[in-house]
C-alpha cells in the first residue's frame, strides 16, 4: 500500500523536525516536537520519539535537561540544506504551529503568576506583568481557599493585559 502524504520514512521525519526547530524559539520538550511536527497524517508519536535521541547522538539536536531539546549549529546548517525538500503545505503548517508556540511562549516569560498560603487559611494570589523594558504591574489578591486561587491565578494569566488596560484607563481617566 502506498502511504500518501510527506512522511514515508525516518529521513523525512528528521529533516521536519530541523525545520520546525529551527524557526522555534525556545527549547521543545518531545511532545511539543511531536504537535508542531504533526501536519501529516503519516507521523507517529513513535516517530519522533525514535528520530529525536537519534538526532541529539548525530549531534543535530541538544539535550537541555530531561525533556528539552534545541537545535545545535549543526542541525542548523543541515536543515537549510534539506528544509526545500518539505512538501510546502506540510511547511505553512508547520511554520503557523511554531509562530503560535513562539508567541504562547514568550507571553508566557511576560505573565507570571504564583499562589501562596497565608498564616490567615486563605490564599495569596500574586501576577506580575512585564514587558522587554521591565516590570508593569504586580498585582496581589487574596482568594479564600486553593480551588479559587487556582481558578482567579488562571483568570488572571489569561486577562492579564485586560486587567492591566482597564487600571490604567481608570486611573488615568480624568473626570469630565
Amino acid at each position: 500500500m502506498q502511504r500518501h502524504g510527506f512522511i514515508h520514512d525516518m529521513m523525512d521525519v528528521k529533516v521536519l523536525i530541523l525545520y520546525v526547530a529551527s524557526r522555534a524559539n525556545y527549547p521543545m520538550t518531545t511532545q511539543e516536537i511531536y504537535e508542531l511536527c504533526y501536519q501529516d497524517e503519516c507521523l507517529s508519536y513513535f516517530d519522533i520519539c525514535t528520530a529525536v535521541p537519534e538526532m541529539v547522538t548525530s549531534g543535530h539536536l541538544k539535550m537541555l535537561d530531561d525533556e528539552h531539546y534545541e537545535i545545535t549549529e549543526k542541525g542548523r546548517q543541515d536543515g537549510l540544506l534539506t528544509e526545500d525538500s518539505v512538501a510546502f503545505s506540510v511547511r505553512q503548517r508547520a511554520e503557523n504551529a511554531v509562530a503560535r508556540f513562539n508567541r504562547q511562549l514568550r507571553r508566557k516569560s511576560f505573565v507570571k503568576t504564583q499562589i501562596a498560603d497565608r498564616e490567615t487559611g486563605d490564599c495569596a494570589v500574586a501576577i506580575q506583568l512585564d514587558d522587554e523594558l521591565g516590570t508593569l504591574m504586580r498585582l496581589e489578591l487574596a482568594a479564600p481557599d486553593q480551588r479559587q486561587a487556582v481558578r482567579l491565578s488562571q483568570a488572571l494569566e489569561k486577562k492579564a493585559e485586560l486587567v492591566y488596560n482597564l487600571i490604567m484607563t481608570e486611573i488615568l481617566e480624568e473626570d469630565v
